[in-house]
């Protein structure tokens, strides 16, 4: 199945979805297959500093693992084509507009964006008005 790639019918079937869990971002230099199966991240990335894992609120409190901040996660039910323009920018321009941080991450079928947890109401909100 191919991805939407028009944005304006994107935005017109965006359909955001609050996920209930709590999301943290955390840092490791590095960690073996073993932990991160363990941690069972719904994402991760290397970068040069380290491996970034998101994992839930609790997997962290459970694993003593520090954390500065935390997320709700509102995924996007439109299925986006990874070619699509616009769209992490009109969704980013509508919460910027409300001053509601965003870190996004684009997969094959849909678009999750991470906001501070006590703005997910809001955020959640701001993205229903694109459509």
């Amino acid at each position: 199945m191919t991805g939407i790639k028009e944005l304006q019918t994107l935005l017109a079937n965006v359909d955001p979805v609050l996920d209930e869990r709590s999301f943290i971002f955390c840092t490791f230099p590095e960690l073996n297959n073993d932990d991160i199966c363990r941690l069972n991240p719904i994402g991760f990335f290397h970068e040069k500093e380290g491996l970034t894992l998101i994992i839930t609120k609790q997997q962290a409190v459970d694993s003593h693992i520090n954390y500065e901040s935390v997320y709700s996660l509102i995924s996007l039910n439109v299925h986006s084509s990874l070619d699509a323009v616009g769209l992490t920018a009109a969704f980013s321009a509508k919460l910027a507009e409300k001053n509601i941080s965003a870190n996004v991450v684009a997969a094959y079928y849909h678009d999750h964006i991470f906001v501070p947890e006590e703005k997910a109401t809001q955020a959640l909100m701001a993205i229903h008005e694109l459509q």
